[in-house]
């Protein structure tokens, strides 16, 4: 692991425990660290923390003034952080259920949510019960036990409904340009290859590792040659070829 980011970690964990004591029972890291994907300068920092119990406002706004980029100073893009009970987090519940969501860093807009009821349903609330499959398969500890004992995966008709879900709300988002390379789109395609991965072979990948293994399975569709080759300076692909292949795997999921 990057050292920067170790100790950032390192940091984290510290600054969470001085606020939480012995409520602190868990700590992982998630997203590209987790699943060995993480390049310094493009990825964010994805940690999932455990409470022994719910938080008060109290404690949740202490740990967002500590542990916020001008506090502890994010080395990554940026910081997105979720504080889950430990009761939830082993509950296998697709619902949000987060005690405090946190994003920040210098270049990611700041969001402090203290109450799911409070995240805006056109944000989308599918996040978080897909984060915590991949928790559950590939969660870094920081502390505590093993991510897969911590976490508990999502039944398979929560995980179609949530993929579905995540792939309707891409779909939404406002049309990049249609006949030329758009900026962001081979992270909608390789994150569309992540999902159709997981729901034919139930594992979860790096985006660019599921667009490899799309290829290498014998999928042809270009987009995910382009796509991947966009990581290393290419072009990316259309916005036309992007909602193409995103509507591909969501019908594909949907059945």
């Amino acid at each position: 692991m990057d050292s920067d980011l170790q100790h950032y970690l390192d940091d984290l964990v510290n600054t969470a425990r001085d606020v939480l004591g012995a409520d602190l029972v868990g700590a992982y890291a998630a997203g590209s660290v987790g699943l060995g994907a993480y390049q310094a300068g493009r990825s964010d920092v994805d940690v999932a923390l455990l409470s022994a119990g719910p938080l008060t406002e109290t404690t949740k706004r202490t740990l967002v003034a500590r542990l916020r980029h001008e506090a502890l100073p994010c080395p990554a893009r940026g910081l997105e952080l979720v504080v889950y009970d430990r009761a939830v987090a082993a509950s296998g519940t697709p619902e949000p259920g987060f005690e405090v969501e946190l994003n920040t860093g210098a270049s990611m807009p700041f969001r402090r949510t203290l109450d799911p009821a409070d995240r805006p349903v056109a944000d989308g609330r599918f996040w978080y019960g897909l984060d915590r499959s991949i928790l559950h398969q590939s969660g870094l500890p920081l502390l505590g036990p093993p991510a897969g004992e911590a976490f508990a995966d999502l039944a398979p008709a929560d995980l179609r409904r949530l993929l579905i879900d995540a792939l309707t709300w891409w779909l939404a988002l406002p049309t990049p340009p249609a006949d030329q390379p758009a900026p962001g789109t081979e992270d909608a395609v390789l994150g569309a290859c992540r999902s159709l991965v997981r729901h034919r072979d139930g594992v979860w990948l790096a985006k660019v590792a599921a667009g490899q293994r799309l290829i290498d399975a014998g999928d042809r569709a270009e987009v995910i040659h382009q796509a991947v080759a966009a990581r290393h300076g290419g072009p990316p692909p259309t916005g036309a070829q992007a909602r193409a292949f995103q509507q591909r795997v969501r019908d594909e999921i949907a059945g």
